[in-house]
């Protein structure tokens, strides 16, 4: 029997049996796996390969998320650098160690 069946004779057993407890749960379980496999049908992962293909989407996240932090660090890296250099070009100037150029 497949999923959708089951639901529509849950709903109909419940709408005969006056809806108890139990055959409510039911109703509310089997409409709840039947809308996550439907999901996962719709973003193409129900086959037997899907396992494998969200462990290389999570590896690619991982990869993304230290590829943008590394690129901030030496952005910051960089923006640091070249602030000191300002500085100390400035001090050099300031002092009288090297003369500007006009």
């Amino acid at each position: 029997m497949n999923d959708g069946a089951i639901l529509a004779q849950l709903m109909a057993q419940s709408q005969a049996a006056g809806a108890d407890l139990a055959t409510l749960r039911a109703l509310a379980e089997e409409a709840g796996a039947l809308a996550a496999e439907r999901a996962l049908a719709r973003l193409g992962l129900d086959d037997a390969a899907a396992a494998k293909d969200q462990g290389e989407l999570r590896e690619l996240l991982a990869a993304w998320r230290d590829a943008r932090a590394s690129l901030w660090k030496a952005a910051l890296g960089w923006v640091a650098k070249l602030a000191g250099t300002v500085v100390l070009a400035g001090l050099a100037i300031r002092f009288g160690l090297v003369v500007p150029l006009k």
